[in-house]
C-alpha cells in the first residue's frame, strides 16, 4: 500500500460508458484483478455457449438482458482503489454472485416458455416456485426436488445495480399508464416490466409478500394478474416484536408450506431442511466474524461488497447451495490473515462510518467512492444487519418459529417497518459497537416509510456527537438525483463542516452520468 497508494482515480473517468483504462495496482494486485476480470468474461461466455439459440432469442426478447454485458465494469467499480486482502475478498464475493446469477439465468431460460415450449421445458418449469424478490428462500430448503427463484431478481434488481439506465424504460412505461411519478422506483420498475411483458413465463406457483412497503404490495398484485399462476400472499406481522403475533406468523409459514405442497405434489422434507439450515447457521457464524473484525481498528472489508454478498447468502441462497459455506471458510482465512497483519482498507482511513436506510441501486459503489475520496471507511450496511438467530435443528415446531423470525426480519423489513427500536435505537447501538463517528444516511426521496424520521435522526445524532450526512437518491431512477449530486452532498459536508481536504482531489468532481 505504501509503495502503490491509489491516487488520481478520477482521471480514469471520461464521462463515457466505460472508464479510460484499468487501474494500475502494482504487478501482483493488478495481475490478480485482471485474472478475475478474465474469469468473469469466461463465465459469461460459457453461459451463452451452453444454450446459444435460447440465449439469442432472449437477447432480442428482453430489453434488460443486454445490461448483463456490463458485469465486469460493475465489479471494477467496486474494486476501485483496493489492494491486498480487501481486493481479494471483494473479488471472491463478487465472483460467487456472478456464479449464482449465471445459474439462475440458465435455469430461467431453460424453463421460459417465451423462448420456446417443449416437454423438457415444461417439466423444468413445473419444478420452479417463484418468489417475490424481497422474499427469502429458506423455506425451500425442505423441498430439495424443487427450485426457488426470486422472480424479479434478474430482470429488475440486479440490472438496476449494474446499469443505472436499465430501469428508466420500465418506469416511463408504467407512468404513461397514469402511475404518479413520486412512487418508489422499485415496485414501479417491477410493474413496468410486467406491462411490457418482459418477465420470463415459467413456474408452478408464486409466493408474494407484504414486504417491504405498500408500493411493493400493490406491485405484487399487479404482477400476479400478469403471471396467471396460483399465488400465496405471505403476510407476516409487521410489528414482530410483540410476542402475541408469533403464533399467527407460524401459521402463515405452515400455510405457505401447505400451499407449495398442494401446487407441486411434493412433501416437505424436514431432514433436508435441517441439513440445509446447519450449513446456513455456519454461514451466519462467518458473517458475525466479519462484523467482529470490522469493529476493531483494522477492518478487512468495507464498502458495498459485504452487504451485496450478504443479500445473496442470506436471502437468495439461504444455505441451499453448499458452495457458499466453503467460500465463507476461504474468505474467513484470508480476512483473519489480513487482520493479523494489521492491513488497512484504504490508503488513508480517517472516519469509521455506518450506512443506514435504503441505498441507491444505481450507485451501489458509493461507499467505495467515499473511501477513496475522503477516507470514510463504511464498516457495515443496514441491509447486512438482519436476523442472526441460529435455526433450531431438532424440533419442527421451533424451526417453524425460526422461519417466521427470519422472514419478519428480512431485507428492508426489519429496519424500515419494524418500529422505532429497529429504525432509530439500533442505529446508535451499531455505531457504538463499531466505534463509528459518522453515518451515511441515505434518504430515498420516494420512500414514505422513513420520511417522517429526519428530525429524530438529526436530534439524536447531535446528542451522541455523531456526524450525520444525508444523501438523497431515488433508488432506481438516476434522473431525479444523479450520482454526481449524491457525491456533492458528501463533498459539501466534508469541506464545510469537517474542514477537511480530500484524500484524492480528482474524485471530488467528475462526469459519469452516461456510464454504466
Amino acid at each position: 500500500m505504501k509503495d502503490n497508494r491509489p491516487n488520481n482515480l478520477g482521471h480514469l473517468f471520461n464521462g463515457k460508458m466505460a472508464m479510460k483504462r484499468r487501474e494500475w495496482r502494482g504487478f501482483k494486485d493488478t495481475a490478480y484483478d485482471f485474472g478475475y476480470w478474465l474469469l468473469t468474461w469466461a463465465q459469461l461466455s460459457a453461459m451463452v455457449m451452453k444454450m446459444p439459440i435460447r440465449f439469442t432469442k432472449a437477447l432480442f426478447r428482453y430489453r434488460w438482458l443486454a445490461s448483463y454485458l456490463s458485469t465486469p465494469a460493475f465489479i471494477d467499480r467496486h474494486t476501485l482503489g483496493q489492494r491486498g486482502t480487501q481486493l481479494r475478498i471483494t473479488h471472491m464475493h463478487f465472483d460467487s454472485m456472478v456464479k449464482a446469477t449465471i445459474k439462475i439465468v440458465l435455469t430461467t431460460f431453460k424453463a421460459d416458455a417465451n423462448l420456446g415450449e417443449s416437454p423438457k421445458q415444461k417439466a423444468l418449469s413445473d419444478k420452479i416456485v417463484l418468489f417475490d424478490e424481497m422474499m427469502m428462500l429458506q423455506i425451500m430448503a425442505g423441498f430439495p426436488n424443487l427450485i426457488g427463484i426470486p422472480y424479479q431478481l434478474v430482470p429488475v434488481f440486479e440490472c438496476s445495480l449494474m446499469d443505472q439506465q436499465s430501469s428508466i424504460p420500465y418506469i416511463d412505461a408504467i407512468e404513461s399508464y397514469g402511475l404518479p411519478s413520486d412512487t418508489c422506483p422499485l415496485p414501479t420498475t417491477e410493474a413496468g416490466v410486467a406491462i411490457e411483458d418482459d418477465y420470463p413465463r415459467m413456474g408452478k406457483c408464486f409466493i408474494g409478500s407484504t414486504m417491504p412497503c405498500d408500493g411493493s404490495v400493490m406491485s405484487t398484485q399487479y404482477q400476479d394478474r400478469r403471471l396467471k399462476l396460483p399465488s400465496f400472499a405471505f403476510s407476516l406481522p409487521v410489528r414482530y416484536d410483540d410476542p402475541e403475533v408469533e403464533k399467527a406468523a407460524v401459521e402463515d409459514v405452515r400455510a405457505c408450506i401447505r400451499f407449495i405442497e398442494e401446487q407441486t405434489g411434493e412433501k416437505y422434507d424436514w431432514d433436508a431442511f435441517f441439513k440445509t439450515m446447519k450449513r446456513f447457521n455456519r454461514e451466519t457464524e462467518y458473517e458475525i466474524e466479519k462484523w467482529e473484525v470490522n469493529k476493531t481498528p483494522y477492518p478487512q472489508m468495507t464498502g458495498a461488497s459485504m452487504a451485496l454478498y450478504r443479500m445473496y447468502t442470506y436471502q437468495m441462497n439461504g444455505g441451499i447451495d453448499p458452495y457458499y459455506v466453503k467460500l465463507d471458510e476461504k474468505v474467513n482465512k484470508v480476512m483473519m490473515r489480513g487482520y493479523a497483519n494489521k492491513e488497512k482498507c484504504c490508503a488513508e482511513p480517517r472516519h469509521r462510518a455506518i450506512v443506514w436506510s435504503c441505498p441507491a441501486h444505481y450507485y451501489s459503489n458509493f461507499a467505495t467512492w467515499c473511501e477513496n475520496c475522503w477516507g470514510i471507511n463504511v464498516l457495515v450496511d443496514m441491509e447486512s444487519l438482519n436476523a442472526v438467530r441460529p435455526f433450531n435443528l431438532e424440533s419442527q415446531e421451533e424451526a417453524l418459529k425460526d422461519i417466521a423470525h427470519y422472514y419478519e426480519r428480512m431485507t428492508m423489513r426489519k429496519h424500515t417497518n419494524g418500529g422505532h427500536p429497529h429504525v432509530l435505537e439500533e442505529l446508535w447501538r451499531v455505531c457504538a459497537e463499531f466505534n463509528a463517528d459518522m453515518v451515511i444516511m441515505y434518504q430515498h426521496i420516494a420512500c414514505k416509510t422513513m420520511a417522517g424520521l429526519n428530525g429524530l435522526f438529526e436530534e439524536q445524532a447531535r446528542e451522541r456527537g455523531i456526524h450525520l450526512i444525508w444523501v438523497e437518491h431515488d433508488l432506481m431512477d438516476p434522473r431525479t438525483v444523479s450520482r454526481r449530486e449524491m457525491r456533492g452532498k458528501v463533498n459539501r459536508y466534508m469541506q464545510t463542516i469537517m474542514r477537511e481536504e480530500p484524500v484524492d482531489p480528482t474524485l471530488v468532481d467528475f462526469e459519469d452520468e452516461k456510464a454504466w
